[in-house]
């Protein structure tokens, strides 16, 4: 059997789907949430299809998830209303509400969603393609990351929960709310994503307008009614639709922070579509090309195995994956034969397949991008070391490695977002290190090696391009406490559990004259609990 062959017998038939994930009718679902009310739309619906297509009566169909709305202008404005007149000027119920109160919204909530867990797996298996087990962790893992970022704001509030006395002035200072949010997440982590923007600008009292992710978009549908049922009215909206439907919500001007993950692209026409630029704030997560760097010392089972999760993970579809890889020149051989010996052993499938590593692709179009950078590569001088590498079959692309890759090459440049992983080949570090100098992108860098002092020769430059340095181990995020973001093109803003709470806030405080009259004045304001801002209570 050709390796077309097997790759195609990944695709199911409808009595290979495992029970837990079987499609029953597709989900219709014409509903968005404003106001504090789900309504029903009635004009123009969307299919959403998944990349897998199931085979049936000796045919290969794409499967229908599920239909929903594609909402337009009007509504984008409506939603645009509710925000304004639930922030109303800093003083409506939500802003104005105690840490101690928001807090209780947020656990609501965060126990109601877990209900929706399977529900939720389910759809983001189909519509995206990530593994079941990947979807659960993703799943699980923004519950964890509500959860921390509640203990955080805790944290926080106990720090503020005092008064400072300088100058015979005493102030209370605590961070307030920014305004409305318009939050948009990437296909990739559809969940984790649009959630690591929208928890954090909602519990510091900020309204919310979420327009869903253009892939990965029905998984939000089983958590409409928790959201509504959770927080008051106006304070979150969700919403489904395209540019036509959040171009004119930015145009209002109304928006005070824009938190958006995907193409740099797509962020600059929303950003300049804003008539106020100086009063937007940018939360942003933009490209990245990270890039390892192999040693001559390192050791090279643990850096091929980070190597190949590290480019490889849910197809490389990940903006911390490690999409190039530079390997002193007396390894490179050594580092190709165990990739391609690795890459051999990924299990390609479907999402719901036990131990399956590589998946279809669900951005259409995704394929044929990929396979224009290979022929390009080709075409400048580099081939296709691993067995099978550029096999397409329907919305699966098969794991590519490229070797020996330069910079007339587009793959040298462009971030492919996909399972193909290029190598290029060093005998001077200088080399490694002019390629993110030069790079438009400055996430991060993966460092393999034993040499401290060869290592920490890179760390030092290599820390003023990108903003976290990886030794002997792949790109990631995590932990979720650390900062996330990235120099140049890559990022605006930073997002872990603590920096978001303060991107989504602004410090702000309430200062008095140290004398008699005062101190009785703040005293009995405190003692009276008739300030929510004003409070030195220690939530517990």
């Amino acid at each position: 059997m050709s390796l077309e062959q097997q790759v195609l017998s990944t695709f199911p038939s409808v009595e290979n789907i495992p029970a837990p994930f079987a499609l029953s009718e597709p989900l219709e679902y014409p509903h968005y949430l404003i106001n504090g009310e789900i309504l029903t739309w009635s004009g123009e619906m969307e299919d959403v299809y998944s990349p897998i297509e199931i085979l049936k009566n000796g045919v290969y169909e794409k499967a229908l998830i599920g239909r929903c709305p594609v909402l337009d202008a009007e509504v984008g404005l409506q939603a645009m209303d509710a925000a304004v007149a639930a922030y109303d000027n800093g003083m409506g119920r939500w802003p104005t509400m105690s840490v101690a109160d928001r807090i209780r919204h947020m656990e609501d909530f965060c126990s109601s969603m877990t209900e929706k867990r399977d529900e939720v797996i389910r759809l983001m298996v189909w519509e995206i393609c990530k593994s079941a087990k990947d979807s659960a962790v993703e799943f699980d893992r923004t519950v964890e990351y509500i959860r921390d970022t509640i203990d955080a704001l805790k944290d926080l509030d106990r720090a503020n929960s005092r008064f400072t006395i300088e100058k015979n002035i005493y102030a209370q200072i605590r961070r307030a709310p920014m305004g409305p949010v318009l939050s948009m997440g990437p296909f990739n982590y559809p969940l984790n994503e649009t959630f690591a923007t929208l928890i954090p600008a909602l519990i510091m009292g900020n309204p919310v307008i979420v327009k869903a992710p253009k892939h990965g978009k029905m998984l939000l549908a089983p958590l409409v009614e928790a959201f509504r049922d959770c927080f008051p009215k106006g304070v979150v909206s969700i919403l489904f639709g395209d540019r036509r439907l959040v171009t004119p919500i930015m145009k209002t001007g109304k928006i005070n922070v824009l938190a958006f993950i995907g193409a740099s692209t797509s962020a600059d026409a929303l950003r300049v579509s804003h008539p106020h630029p100086h009063r937007l704030r940018c939360v942003l997560g933009l490209e990245a090309k990270n890039a390892a760097i192999v040693l001559e010392g390192a050791d090279m089972e643990s850096t091929v195995q980070e190597l190949l999760t590290g480019a490889f993970s849910f197809n490389g579809q990940r903006c911390t994956a490690i999409k190039i890889i530079f390997a002193h020149k007396s390894r490179v051989d050594e580092l190709l034969e165990r990739l391609c010996e690795g890459v051999g052993k990924l299990k390609v499938g479907m999402p719901f397949d036990e131990g399956v590593n590589i998946t279809p692709l669900p951005v259409p179009g995704k394929t044929e991008y990929l396979n224009e950078l290979v022929r390009d590569a080709e075409a400048h001088g580099a081939r296709v070391v691993n067995e099978g590498g550029g096999t397409v079959v329907k919305s699966l692309f098969y794991p590519t490695l490229l070797y020996p890759v330069n910079s007339e090459m587009r793959v040298y440049h462009e971030e492919q977002f996909g399972p193909v992983a290029p190598v290029a080949s060093f005998e001077d570090e200088r080399d490694a290190i002019d390629y993110l100098v030069q790079s438009n992108y400055g996430q991060q860098v993966a460092i393999f090696g034993k040499d401290p002092d060869q290592i920490a020769e890179l760390i030092d430059p290599l820390v003023n391009q990108v903003c976290r340095v990886n030794i002997n181990s792949q790109c990631q995020r995590g932990p979720d406490v650390f900062p996330f973001t990235g120099r140049k093109d890559s990022a605006e803003g930073t997002l872990s559990v603590s920096d978001a709470l303060r991107c989504f806030s602004i410090r702000t405080l309430v200062a008095a004259k140290g004398n008699a009259g005062n101190k009785a004045l703040l005293t009995a304001i405190l003692r009276q609990r008739q300030s929510n801002f004003l409070s030195t209570d220690f939530i517990f």
